[in-house]
């Protein structure tokens, strides 16, 4: 036979081999995978690799990883960009309508699946080394814990000087406020992120804004935000604290805004390795708002033993930051104004740790000898200057009671125990719930105090609308001694806590748990005089009420104008600060020509709710 194909100038062999180079040859009848490479394979690929940068700047920007080896982040984002990359290729070369394009790009996945299969072992080996199964004693040693003594340490802590709202009646009340400026409430929304702080020796919290929708977004994001809410946990007062007017600019960085203004993505680009926590929106001794952003460390193995070793300060304003390890936070005077840096949920995750796993971690699985946990929920109070997390501590069995109690300093870590046994929060919760059961008030969750000797939980009662209407008095040793107060039978706030604790000590005598001498005058606050925010005590004189020709007087600006026809008579309803005064135009033909922005000075008979009939306006 001849070797050259008929009319060909071509050698049989020659024409064999190239098929063969060509195609995988199978191994039986209809077995063949074909291995073609696709034409300018090469400059594809190139095409991937830019298409993935591309996307993969995308998703750094959008989801902000920690270039840090100890979080799981930077391992999903490594993987991402590998299955990209293949993504990218495969739709280039036509991976989809060619079956031969297909079979390459199979022939040439081996090593980036290897790598993703490298990358998952690296994982695996990482969680395992940080496993409580292997390290269970050094989890139990994250958090250093001293026994110490409640009544030499609650002392200090001043019955009438506790915090009185919880972040969510705090947030009502701040949305009062709020409700109260038209230059704001259309604007913006208080968030539900507020951070409880001292600020010049009072508890408060501050909560900043947040955007009402992307439209305001939008329209102010250029100015930032322009104020913040600071809350007296004790007078139950708002003080809406406005940034361009205190400082000359808005709040330009935080959680609400977008791109680079947004908190998290502008400290990863100035910290590409921090392992950032949640920023806690804090203010300094002279009310500059700031965020307090700790760094995270895994202690343990590769991804174990969570850990605080640092912070970010931010300014909230300009957004400069400056980085304070967390041994200068604790010792240095210039930090002491800081107050939340370890967070209340690591902080009850290390003493779970501690209290699972200090005799080993089958201990916390089987024998359970001496194993306890922190109780449901965790409350906070200000004790030398620093806000300090409350929580009891019970069994493993979930009892009803609590054997303990701790307190975890946030700035510090320093964690006290007190071997006070009695009624956990959630039933102490109850317990003031059943002494009003005839008004449906439901208490915040309590705070620990000492009153004649005796630990006692202390809380807030409040209403569906979620304001206050009372105050409650538990024991802890015996939760059937309860003390309440009504603001619905007192009439007043002062009156209503005064009413508790006279109700709580004389249940303490029927009990026999304190003398008969004990006297509740000792705690008692002032009913004459209630305590008022650093706001109003530094109001000009000039802007409270007078009298004039019997009636009361107010002089303000008009912020908001409305009109109704009532009877036939047309109402005019002025807002000055925060009241709505209203007046028929047959009684003051003056109110025709007022506009927003006037001056005007009303007076009135009676101030009851927020729309008070007026007897006269002038300007």
């Amino acid at each position: 036979m001849s070797e050259k194909i008929p009319g060909m100038d071509y050698d049989t062999d020659e024409v064999i081999e190239n098929f063969k180079d060509k195609f995988k040859w199978p191994k039986k009848d209809g077995d063949v995978d074909v291995v073609v490479a696709p034409p300018k394979v090469g400059v594809k690929a190139l095409l991937a690799a830019l298409l993935t940068v591309v996307i993969s700047c995308g998703l750094y920007y959008f989801n902000y990883p920690a270039f840090n080896f100890k979080t799981y982040d930077l391992y999903f984002f490594i993987i991402s960009v590998i299955v990209v990359f293949i993504a990218a290729f495969s739709v280039l070369v036509g991976a989809r309508t060619k079956v031969e394009s297909k079979e390459y790009v199979k022939s040439k996945s081996g090593i980036p699946i290897l790598l993703i299969a490298v990358i998952l072992l690296v994982m695996g080996i990482g969680w395992l080394t940080g496993a409580t199964l292997f390290r269970a004693k050094s989890y139990s040693k994250l958090m250093p814990i001293e026994n110490s003594n409640f009544a030499e340490d609650f002392e200090s802590v001043k019955y009438d000087e506790v915090p009185r709202l919880d972040s969510a009646t705090a947030k009502v009340i701040a949305d009062q406020q709020l409700g109260q400026l038209d230059e704001y409430m259309s604007q913006y929304v208080v968030t539900q992120n507020s951070t409880q702080i001292n600020y010049k020796g009072k508890p408060v919290r501050v909560a900043y804004l947040e955007y009402a929708d992307v439209f305001r977004w939008l329209s102010n994001t250029k100015d930032g935000l322009p104020a913040y809410m600071l809350i007296d946990l004790v007078t139950q007062k708002v003080q809406v604290v406005n940034c361009v007017d205190k400082f000359g600019e808005g709040i330009k960085y935080s959680p609400t805004e977008l791109f680079n203004e947004k908190l998290l993505r502008h400290l990863r680009f100035q910290y590409p390795t921090a392992i950032l926590d949640v920023p806690n929106f804090e203010i300094d001794d002279e009310a500059h708002p700031f965020w307090i952003t700790p760094v995270l460390d895994k202690t343990i193995g590769l991804f174990g033993g969570t850990d605080v070793k640092g912070v970010i300060i931010t300014d909230a304003l300009n957004g400069k930051s400056e980085y304070a390890s967390i041994d200068s936070v604790r010792n240095e005077k210039k930090y002491s104004w800081i107050d939340v840096v370890f967070s209340e949920n690591l902080v009850i995750q290390q003493y779970n740790y501690y209290g699972k796993l200090k005799n080993g971690f089958w201990n916390s699985i089987f024998f359970r000898k001496d194993v306890n946990v922190a109780s449901t929920g965790s409350g906070n109070i200000a004790l030398d200057d620093d806000v300090w997390v409350y929580t009891g501590i019970t069994s493993s069995e979930s009892d009803t009671s609590n054997f303990g109690f701790i307190l975890c300093n946030q700035r510090t870590k320093e964690t006290r125990y007190y071997k006070n046994g009695g009624a956990t929060e959630i039933s102490a919760q109850e317990s003031a719930s059943d002494a009003v059961q005839n008004y449906g008030y439901q208490p915040i969750f309590p705070i620990l105090l000492d009153i004649e000797g005796q630990p006692t939980y202390f809380m807030s009662l409040y209403g569906d609308s979620l304001t206050v209407k009372g105050y409650a008095l538990v024991n802890l040793d015996d939760k059937t001694i309860v003390g309440t107060g009504l603001l619905d039978v007192a009439k007043s706030d002062a009156k209503a806590l005064n009413a508790a604790v006279t109700n709580y000590i004389d249940a303490l005598k029927d009990k026999g748990k304190v003398d008969e001498k004990a006297n509740a005058e000792e705690y008692k606050v002032d009913e004459t005089e209630e305590s008022n925010t650093e706001e109003n005590a530094e109001t000009d004189s000039s802007e409270q009420p007078e009298k004039q020709d019997g009636n009361t007087a107010v002089t303000g600006e008009i912020t908001d104008i409305k009109t109704s026809v009532n009877d036939g008579n047309t109402v005019y309803y002025l807002q000055i600060k925060g009241k709505y005064y209203y007046i028929k135009v047959t009684d003051c033909m003056d109110v025709l020509l007022l506009k927003k922005g006037d001056t005007v000075t009303v007076t009135y008979a009676e101030a009851d709710g927020e729309f008070i009939p007026a007897a006269s306006v002038k300007k």
